[in-house]
């Protein structure tokens, strides 16, 4: 009898409170982690020095602030070349051609990226090209193209398509390993052909993932190609940081101010999309 009760109090799932004393006891572990990070950073700042705010960074700082708060209406509205409507179009413009291409050139890669769909020896060489891609900064890349197509949109499109491919792959490849093969098992065992295999059991997994991937690329485009106007690669970036130079302040807060809503409207758009996508078209 005994016995039978020790196998019943055995067998009964444990509560709350005996769960959590029989918790595994990993304090050094923890311990061990904090002085690791600890020594980080303590290593890390022996290599900065802070030697306090210069006056000009103060004096542009407040000039940004003026400008924020006093913005060149004239140049808001303006609808010429010169206006910020214009600069801010052109902006999107390179942002969005250099998504798409660059979310479509990505897809070979990250299938051919995938050792599970390809031999590992070449899955080796595209993932490092990838890697390649990833490692140069858009700035390197931007300072590259320029070279070739000279100081204009099109050399922030180019960038921003390779600029792409790296970052886009790289989401391309964790969403195609993440496929339920059982659905394809299951497809294949109900006589399905390749085609209906990809359509019905590969697609519908992927897609969700492939699209939101390219609208959060999209909005880091947006910023990204801000900065490569400072070096010729069209958009809003090239007057901003010549207003800058020159402390027109009322410009920058209208470069600035634009640059805001637009950030403001992208925000919207994309976060409704991907919560459709999370829920399955519903908002």
């Amino acid at each position: 009898m005994k016995k039978e009760k020790k196998s019943a109090l055995a067998d009964r799932p444990l509560t709350i409170q005996e769960a959590y004393e029989s918790r595994p006891r990993l304090w050094w572990v923890y311990t061990l982690i904090v002085l690791i990070v600890v020594a980080l950073l303590g290593w890390s700042g022996t290599s900065i020095e802070f030697d306090g705010l210069a006056a000009k960074g103060i004096e542009v700082a407040k000039g940004v602030g003026w400008g924020l708060i006093h913005p060149d209406t004239d140049l808001l509205f303006d609808l010429s070349d010169q206006g910020v409507l214009y600069q801010i179009l052109q902006t999107v413009a390179i942002a969005v051609l250099g998504t798409i291409i660059g979310g479509v050139l990505a897809i070979p890669f990250s299938f051919l990226a995938c050792d599970k769909i390809v031999p590992k020896w070449l899955a080796f060489v595209f993932r490092a090209v990838i890697l390649l891609i990833r490692t140069i900064p858009s700035l390197v890349w931007a300072l590259v193209w320029i070279r070739v197509t000279g100081p204009n949109a099109f050399c922030g499109v180019l960038t921003q398509s390779v600029c792409s491919i790296g970052m886009i792959s790289k989401m391309y490849i964790n969403a195609i390993e993440d496929l339920d093969t059982r659905i394809l098992e299951s497809l294949d065992a109900s006589g399905c052909t390749s085609f209906q295999k990809i359509r019905y059991g590969i697609l519908p997994q992927i897609i969700p993932n492939f699209i939101s991937t390219i609208i959060y690329r999209f909005d880091i485009n947006v910023k990204d190609a801000t900065t490569l106007g400072i070096v010729g690669a069209g958009g809003i970036g090239a007057p901003l940081i010549q207003c800058i130079s020159s402390s027109r302040w009322s410009m920058v807060g209208a470069y600035l101010c634009g640059m805001i809503v637009l950030m403001l409207v992208i925000e919207f758009f994309s976060t409704r999309i991907r919560r459709r996508l999370a829920h399955g078209g519903h908002a």
